[in-house]
């Protein structure tokens, strides 16, 4: 049985000339184009997105090099693997032959399995290629990673993805070559859009689509909807591109950007975000960020949490636009946070200050001999319910760790404050 290879694989370039976008690090001056061109590449990490063209751009420098080139997935490869790559590229060198180890998704490998490469690199004896999706500070020991250069890859921009469409149809030599196959503006937009810059997706959408459609034709919107296809949003729930849009959601929150604030949340839900995790981090917004300048909040939070989870999966989700849009309009402060930083920074400074003997509990007879709880002044007694006293340790008497804003209710617990704080003067 005849399998034929895949569109993607068969149109990967097989130079430079063949090669589509990432102009910013290959482009006719840049320095890793004349290192492949002199066959004198360094060690590297290649980092994007899929389908940007890493693994192509190592297929590149394995055409055009002079040097031995040797290519393992992390994903399938262990430490007796790397080690026999290792010995062997060991034996190729006192034979003056250079070997390039290419690592497709070095994220994969674990601290052990990278550190068997750190001797290896670090004497000469391979060159190596990293690719990887994720963030490589993250992923990538520091040890390796300093002795390799980072070239950052971007998702292909739009203009890229059209012309590798139009290329794929109809004129390049290894593509599908349907002449008869046309693809209406409307359809093409949507399909590069889907792609997200992925030209490995967008590759595999037109190999799909053009096996199913027969004859002369147009690829329409109406036709696209038949196939139903949709590719998942870029999202790692666990990697960086969480934390990037987890830290945007928040941002946008404490700035009181509400459409943007929307978008981010329903990005990370349209990614397969757990909600109990947003929920979280918004009720940590509403402590963090708003306070006591509105306390309900914090209260929305609870409660939004509550009917997610009485709720589920769709209609639960309102609860999290809810509570997001009121979290984004709500007056902002990050006293408490600042107080309590206050506070526990003056704790590790002083230490454990006794009580002050008015305020101790005169329960024992010693406590009693000792004069706890001697000048306590019972404030349901007084005028007003308040007796004035101050309870902070002799040492600290004075200090001010909370300090309210004028900013929402937060405005009047600062007016209760100076209030009291006048009448404490007169008694």
């Amino acid at each position: 049985m005849h399998v034929t290879t895949p569109l993607a694989e068969r149109m990967r370039p097989k130079n430079l000339e063949e090669f589509l976008g990432q102009q910013r690090i290959l482009g006719e001056t840049s320095m890793l184009r004349a290192a492949i061109l002199n066959s004198n590449v360094p060690s590297m990490v290649f980092w994007g997105p899929p389908g940007c063209g890493k693994t192509s751009l190592a297929n590149v420098i394995k055409n055009l090099g002079k040097k031995r080139f040797v290519a393992i997935s992390a994903v399938t490869s262990g430490v007796k693997d790397v080690k026999t790559i290792l010995d062997e590229a060991k034996n190729y060198k006192e034979n003056n032959r250079e070997t390039i180890l290419f690592i497709d998704e070095i994220h994969r490998f674990n601290k052990a399995q990278q550190d068997s490469l750190l001797g290896a690199v670090e004497n000469g004896i391979i060159t190596l290629i990293g690719a990887t999706t994720e963030n490589p500070g993250f992923e990538v020991n520091s040890a390796l990673l300093s002795r390799c250069q980072l070239i950052l890859f971007g998702p292909l921009q739009e203009q890229d993805m059209q012309n590798l469409m139009e290329s794929a149809l109809h004129t390049h030599p290894r593509g599908l070559n349907r002449k008869d196959l046309s693809i209406s503006p409307e359809a093409a937009q949507k399909l590069i859009g889907q792609a997200d810059g992925d030209a490995r997706f967008l590759l595999n959408q037109l190999e799909w689509i053009a096996a199913t459609v027969q004859g002369e034709a147009e690829i329409t919107l109406e036709l696209m909807e038949e196939i139903q296809y949709k590719k998942p949003l870029r999202y790692d729930k666990h990697g960086e591109e969480h934390y990037n849009l987890i830290s945007v959601l928040h941002k946008s929150v404490r700035g009181s950007d509400t459409q943007a604030a929307v978008y981010w949340l329903h990005r990370m839900l349209d990614g397969g975000e757990d909600p109990r995790y947003i929920l979280r981090r918004l009720m940590r917004m509403a402590m963090e960020d708003i306070g006591l300048a509105d306390p309900n909040a914090l209260l929305l939070a609870t409660a939004a949490r509550e009917a997610f989870d009485f709720m589920g999966v769709p209609e639960g989700l309102i609860a999290l636009d809810e509570l997001t849009v009121y979290l984004s309009l709500a007056p902002k402060s990050n006293s408490l946070e600042v107080m309590g930083a206050k506070v526990n920074g003056c704790i590790r400074q002083t230490g454990t200050l006794p009580v002050p003997r008015a305020f101790r509990n005169p329960v024992t007879k010693v406590g009693k001999d000792l004069g706890y709880g001697k000048g306590y002044e019972y404030d349901h007694d007084v005028q007003g319910a308040y007796a004035g006293q101050e309870h902070l340790p002799e040492k600290l008497k004075g200090t001010k760790f909370y300090e309210p804003t004028v900013y929402g209710r937060e405005k009047a617990l600062g007016e209760r404050m100076a209030e009291l704080e006048k009448l404490s003067k007169k008694s």
